[in-house]
């Protein structure tokens, strides 16, 4: 494959994950990371990917930060921040393509009970959880932190704890990106205080940044233009498909 033609593919893969980041708060990075693997390798991939993804996470915070839910997003970010340095040290020991099978099979299979459900109801399921299911959820945030922590993108673990919680589109949009904010900035001054970011990573940072800019600006006009239903559905679209490209990858790996 010719420079110019990896260099197209990687910028377009790039442009629509992240449109559909804008429009969703997460799943863009989960989406990529397959593709881009391919391209780039699964070093470079990753933190380039997660520095793109940290630059739309930042727009959407700024630009709506009066609607996060602090409470819930403490708590995320709480059981999220203990799985994390997990997530960092299981990727040395673990076989990647164990952790991408289990983490894929899950995701499908979460994301098929959510589109039937809101397919099937034309409100938002309430839900009024036991203390066993508050600790079940504690424990899918923990496993998001262990993912994000492993491959940069935890986010499908989050999201059903997130979905059960913050049912306004806006608020769960801008409340997960607030704790994608926080990982990714973890995650980053990590790197940068390994000395972890090669020159090759900086080169296609600066390639991908516009393309990713033009994306998130694109995708949070759509953001405001859906309602809460439809939403909901993408969200869960968004899960399943990412599940799909997580096995797609272990079978690659």
């Amino acid at each position: 494959m010719s420079d110019l033609v990896r260099y197209a593919l990687l910028t377009l893969i790039v442009f629509l994950t992240h449109f559909q980041e804008a429009i969703t708060g997460f799943g863009g990075t989960v989406l990529a990371v397959p593709f881009v693997i391919f391209l780039l390798g699964l070093e470079v991939a990753v933190k380039v990917l997660a520095i793109q993804a940290w630059i739309v996470v930042t727009f959407i915070v700024l630009s709506a930060r009066r609607h996060i839910v602090w409470r819930q997003y403490g708590r995320i970010v709480l059981f999220a921040g203990i799985g994390l340095p997990v997530g960092i040290c299981m990727v040395r020991t673990l076989p990647e393509s164990v952790l991408k099978l289990i983490l894929g099979a899950f995701m499908v299979g979460m994301a098929v009970r959510g589109l039937t459900v809101t397919i099937q109801n034309r409100g938002l399921p309430k839900w009024q959880p036991r203390a066993w299911q508050n600790w079940l959820m504690n424990g899918f945030v923990f496993m998001g932190g262990v993912i994000h922590g492993a491959f940069a993108s935890g986010g499908p673990f989050v999201v059903i704890y997130a979905t059960r919680v913050l049912t306004d589109k806006g608020v769960f949009r801008v409340t997960l990106c607030m704790l994608w904010v926080t990982l990714n900035t973890t995650l980053i001054t990590y790197w940068l205080v390994t000395r972890a970011l090669t020159p090759e990573i900086w080169f296609y940072t600066a390639m991908c940044t516009p393309f990713t800019v033009v994306g998130m600006i694109a995708g949070d006009r759509c953001h405001h233009c859906i309602d809460e239903r439809l939403f909901r559905m993408i969200v869960y679209a968004v899960l399943f498909f990412s599940g799909l490209a997580v096995l797609h990858s272990a079978r690659g790996g």
